[in-house]
């Protein structure tokens, strides 16, 4: 059994203010890693820029990152930051911007690599790995991914040049780029954990009622997918346990859309839970389900994997390990749950021709299969399509 976070975490009002020497120290000039307008609004990337210009840190700002950023918008940003000589990293904004910064770290500190190295097989020396990254602090705007304290970044592929297939090793590296060989979304090979999380409620105020309900629904398949998962432990289980009992206060309000500075407090907390729970144990079916939900309909990342939860939770292997998911998020049973989540995602068809491509996703997914503790097929992955 493994207990492992080596991310510094502060959660607490204008903790990037009173931060600011623990954010210098991890180099000398700074790449901000953002997208294009939410950090402005909430007033997170001034604050950024204050704590960085208190301490004497030169930084430049990349605010091209997309919802679901591609490969191609790492390469990018990789350049600017080697034009700048930056030698860390600073994800600022919700799951995107962060995931980003991770590859963009992995990126610039390896210059002479190309994009293949981004799912190249992870090898590792006496001396730690072979392909180091940037250090990176990860200040999150929105509470859904839990990317401050994980080590994963998802990237979407939209095109895969031959050349990168044919030049990477065989074995685990190319098998990951395989899977890559049209738009989809997919963790890259190597792990990087921030440095620092920095983690203020403050900028949660100026979220949206779908973006608020989206990342919320994230966080409860985080906790989910962790507690009900191969690799899951009784460490591991204090997290998601913790995040769901969490989760469970806010449930009622978040349907209601009555959240206020208290049930932001909780949500902040509950995600950051799932995200220690799943640095420990990665995602599980719904996960990888969703993904080809949000690569072909655009449907955004929590809504997709939201509405194979009820379905997750009813087809499970074990009945009672499911069922007290269901108790300690103070759900009666299976049907509430699922009408529950109907309510607060409103209805979802899913047409055969796009549910039989997730199916043949995921089931050629091997990294997701593993991490659900019994054999699923086709046949039961089907009930799934109707989780109401």
């Amino acid at each position: 059994m493994k207990l492992f976070m080596p991310t510094i975490v502060y959660n607490e009002k204008n903790c990037v203010r009173q931060h600011s020497q623990e954010l210098a120290a991890l180099g000398s000039r700074a790449l901000i890693v953002t997208g294009r307008h939410s950090s402005r609004i909430n007033g997170s990337l001034d604050d950024v820029r204050e704590a960085l210009e208190r301490e004497k840190i030169p930084y430049t700002v990349f605010d091209g990152i997309e919802e679901n950023p591609s490969v191609d918008t790492v390469m990018r940003a990789r350049q600017q930051g080697l034009r700048e000589k930056a030698d860390f990293v600073i994800g600022l904004g919700g799951g995107s911007p962060m995931d980003a910064a991770k590859a963009i770290a992995l990126m610039i500190a390896n210059p002479e690599s190309g994009p293949e190295l981004l799912y190249t097989g992870v090898k590792t020396s006496p001396d730690g790995p072979v392909y180091p990254a940037l250090p990176v602090a990860a200040i999150p705007t929105t509470a859904g991914t839990g990317s401050e304290v994980t080590p994963y970044a998802i990237l979407t592929r939209n095109v895969l040049p031959e050349i990168v297939l044919s030049t990477a090793p065989e074995g685990e590296g190319q098998d990951a780029l395989a899977h890559l060989g049209r738009h989809t979304k997919q963790s890259i090979s190597h792990h990087i954990f921030p440095a620092l999380a920095l983690v203020d409620v403050g900028y949660l105020q100026t979220a949206s009622r779908s973006g608020c309900v989206n990342t919320a629904v994230d966080t409860l398949a985080h906790l989910i997918e962790s507690q009900l998962n191969t690799n899951s432990t009784p460490y591991s289980r204090i997290y998601s346990e913790m995040g769901l009992r969490t989760w469970a206060k806010v449930k009622d309000k978040l349907l209601r859309y009555e959240i206020g500075e208290q049930e932001r407090e909780l949500l902040m907390q509950a995600c950051t839970l799932g995200g220690i729970a799943i640095a420990h144990t990665g995602t599980s079916l719904p996960h990888g389900l969703s993904y080809t939900l949000t690569c072909e309909l655009g449907t955004p990342h929590g809504k997709a994997v939201g509405i194979f939860l009820p379905g997750f939770l009813r087809g499970y292997g074990n009945r009672d390990e499911a069922m007290r998911v269901l108790y300690l998020l103070d759900f009666g049973g299976d049907q509430t749950f699922a009408e529950y989540i109907r309510q607060l995602l409103g209805e979802v068809r899913l047409e055969t021709e796009l549910w039989n491509r997730a199916m043949d996703d995921l089931l050629s997914n091997p990294a997701k299969l593993k991490n659900y503790p019994f054999q699923i097929d086709r046949e039961q992955l089907d009930r799934f399509r109707r989780p109401f």
